[in-house]
Formats: structure tokens, sequence, C-alpha cells
């Protein structure tokens, strides 16, 4: 006979299997009842812990969120220049969403869903890149530390070629890249990314 969960264990294996199906299929494209039969428990075990389907979702969103990364020793321990920072918050925050190419699946499901609170979630996730890029780059260019370029087409810019990597090892696992490990890879795009904007260092 099978040992009976305690509840929190049950709550966090709900929320674990949800988050591989909403990764998989979207919010919309999953049931309470497809989640439950993945469980093999009834809908109504569902229900006891999670009152809807949107409080569920909401739960494994605020699970990504509490994991969030610390850029606080990054900077401490950097240099203070703008290509030694960018490059260390970088590397933390691809280390940890590499380990958990579910967190990339919701993303790309919620760009598809037009969900705006989901996908308000996640670029707030990306906003640490954003606003310190845009921040630095408008200070860079009144010092002609960087070209005339537009701090938020910079910041698009950066968050793109870095989701783009993420994509490529992580989720379509791109033979393409296979010869190159992820953080390699990063770092190749943040000194191509220096160069496009005309970082001067020093």
């Amino acid at each position: 006979m099978s040992r009976r969960l305690k509840a929190t264990e049950r709550r966090a294996t709900i929320l674990a299997v949800a988050k591989v199906l909403f990764s998989d299929k979207g919010y919309h494209g999953v049931s309470v009842d497809e989640i439950a039969r993945r469980l093999g428990v009834s809908p109504a075990i569902l229900y006891r812990h999670f009152p809807s389907k949107e409080a569920l979702y909401e739960e494994v969103l605020n699970e990504i969120a509490c994991k969030r990364e610390s850029y606080v020793d990054a900077v401490v321990n950097s240099d203070g220049s703008f290509d030694n920072v960018l490059r260390s918050i970088t590397r933390i925050y691809v280390d940890s969403v590499s380990k958990d190419p579910d967190y990339l699946r919701m993303e790309l499901q919620s760009a598809l869903e037009g969900s705006s609170a989901t996908r308000e979630f996640f670029e707030n996730r990306w906003r640490p890149f954003t606003d310190f890029i845009e921040y630095s780059v408008k200070d860079l260019r009144s010092r002609q530390g960087v070209a005339a370029v537009d701090p938020h087409v910079a910041a698009l810019m950066f968050q793109g070629m870095i989701r783009e990597a993420l994509y490529a090892k992580c989720i379509y696992q791109s033979s393409r890249y296979r010869d190159l490990e992820l953080q390699e890879l990063v770092d190749a795009l943040i000194t191509l990314f220096l160069e496009a904007i005309g970082y001067q260092a020093g």
C-alpha cells in the first residue's frame, strides 16, 4: 500500500506536474481533469489545494518568482564597469534558467496566449537587464562611451540574443550550436553586443 502524502507534499507534487503540463500546452491547453489524471487523483483532490485552475497557474508562477536570481554579489564583486557587470549578471541568469527549461516553455506559451498578466510576469524577469542596459547606455552615451544608440533598442537587442541562445540550447537543442557550451555562446553574444553598440571600455 502506498504511503499517503502529507498536504505539503501533495501540494508540491501538484505544482510540479502542473508546471510541466502548462509548459507543454499553455494555460488554455490544460484542464484540471488532465492534471488530475497525470497525478492519478480525482479533480476534487486538486480543488482541495487550489480553488481553480487560475489559482493553480498563479501559484506555479509564484514558485518561479521565489527562485528569482540575486545579482547583488555579481555587482559587488565586479570592477563596476558596464561590460563586467553585464557579463556577471547574465551568467547568473543563464545558469539559473537553463536548469529549468519548463520556465522557458511557459514563457513561450504565455507569449502565444497573449495574457497581459502572464506576459508582464515574464517581462519582469528580464527587467534587471533592460533597466541596467537602458540606464548604462544613456550614461555612457553622454560620455561618448558608446555610439549614439537608442537605449531601448539596445536593451531589446540584448534580450533577444540571450533569449534565443537559451531557446537554441535548452528548448530546440539545435545541432548548429552543439559544439558550443551555453555560457560560451552567451559570452560570444555579449561581446558582439558590446561591439554593436560601440562600447569603449575604460
